[in-house]
């Protein structure tokens, strides 16, 4: 018996890429069958090269719907305390449904991600191993299609001790641990556009 031919189709972050959308966005037009996917025997999920051209001739059609597509806020986080990342993503993403959230464990991996995501605002932890806080700025901050990202540092370590180590990076805030979820959650919601708020 003949097997089917296998459609033309790409993974969720080249769906990504290629929409210009955060890859949760792009799960849950998957979620929704707005976008055609399946999973692999080894357990990825492939999207249909066809219905990712379908929904950007949509989008054409609908710009409506391609506004509130840009309207949505997306959040950088990174940290390799897997606890503070976990409560910093789920904070983010219960402020509104607008929200997109990444979260990453390494500097280097959230750098990889950069470019997919496009994030408007980076939450990150100056001490982690391998690549740093400081070099992880400086790394963005190098990137001219990211000089309007706002990017906020955070630490546990005394002032004495960052001073020790030169300060906060420069060209990004610094907000001391432990975090205020409180102020969190309202900036997030004043850095979005007044029509998603409601």
């Amino acid at each position: 018996m003949a097997s089917h031919p296998t459609p033309a189709c790409c993974g969720t972050s080249k769906a990504a890429e290629l929409l210009q959308l955060s890859v949760g966005t792009v799960q849950s037009l998957v979620d929704k069958n707005i976008l055609n996917a399946w999973v692999t025997e080894g357990g990825h999920r492939r999207i249909s090269l066809e219905s990712i051209h379908n929904y950007q001739v949509q989008q054409q059609k609908l710009p409506a719907l391609e506004r509130l597509i840009n309207d949505r806020l997306r959040v950088m986080v990174v940290d390799d305390d897997d606890v503070t990342r976990h409560m910093l993503q789920d904070t983010c993403l219960a402020v509104h449904a607008q929200i997109d959230c990444s979260a990453w464990a390494s500097a280097i991996e959230a750098l990889l991600q950069l470019p997919l995501f496009k994030p408007h605002i980076l939450f990150l932890d100056l001490l982690m191993p391998q690549v740093d806080g400081w070099e992880m700025v400086r790394q963005v901050k190098l990137k001219e299609d990211y000089s309007n990202v706002q990017i906020f540092t955070y630490s546990a370590l005394s002032p004495d001790e960052l001073q020790e180590r030169g300060g906060p990076p420069k060209g990004a805030s610094f907000l001391p641990k432990p975090l205020d979820l409180g102020w969190l959650k309202g900036y997030l919601l004043g850095m979005m556009s007044p029509q998603t708020r409601v």
